[in-house]
């Protein structure tokens, strides 16, 4: 039996604000699982495992042109930190409602979804 998909789950305490960032910033398609929670479709994903001193993991959100994505994420009203050269790419970190940070990048790396 394969694996169909993956469920990521963002924890806050301003869940409604999250999911209407995901819903109106982001433009991300959903459904009301029921009494609005809402469940979305995220864009193509990768996945990568990373040597590490104990078990975790990490959302990050993959972008065509940081400094773009950024100013309009800004435009809308979100916290984006400055983008910086890591390496694998320009990265910022983007903080949603609730404190719940996570990194926006436009990579530099090889990717299984470029074609």
């Amino acid at each position: 039996m394969p694996i169909t998909g993956a469920h990521v789950l963002l924890y806050t305490p301003r869940a409604e604000e999250l999911r209407a960032v995901l819903r109106d910033v982001f433009g991300w398609e959903h459904v009301d699982a029921g009494d609005g929670w809402l469940i979305f479709a995220l864009p193509p994903a990768e996945l990568a495992a990373h040597p590490g001193e104990a078990p975790a993991h990490e959302l990050t959100l993959m972008c065509d042109d940081i400094e773009a994505t950024s100013s309009d994420l800004r435009a809308k009203g979100l916290e984006v930190g400055e983008a910086e050269d890591m390496g694998f790419g320009i990265a910022a970190t983007l903080t949603l409602p609730g404190g719940v940070e996570i990194m926006v990048y436009e990579p530099r790396h090889a990717s299984p979804l470029a074609g």
